[in-house]
């Protein structure tokens, strides 16, 4: 999803939610991502979640995904 940022206007931020049972930090994808994407694209934060916000027809609610994002970082 996008945050806000000042310089750029919006930075990348990723939202992973991991198999049961797999291991992963946020050096770990950012180095998984590097070579494979271009380098606007790596996400500057990372946030690992059990579930995402969902609506009732199964869709994710990416707009409360910034929300809450925005408010957790103080952006």
């Amino acid at each position: 999803i996008g945050v806000p940022d000042a310089k750029y206007g919006e930075e990348v931020m990723a939202w992973v939610k991991l198999i049961e049972g797999e291991e992963l930090d946020e050096e770990g994808l950012r180095d998984f991502c590097q070579g494979k994407i271009a380098h606007f694209k790596i996400p500057r934060y990372v946030k690992f979640v059990d579930a995402f916000p969902m609506t009732v027809t199964g869709k994710i609610q990416k707009f409360k995904m910034r929300e809450e994002a925005t408010h957790e970082l103080g952006l």
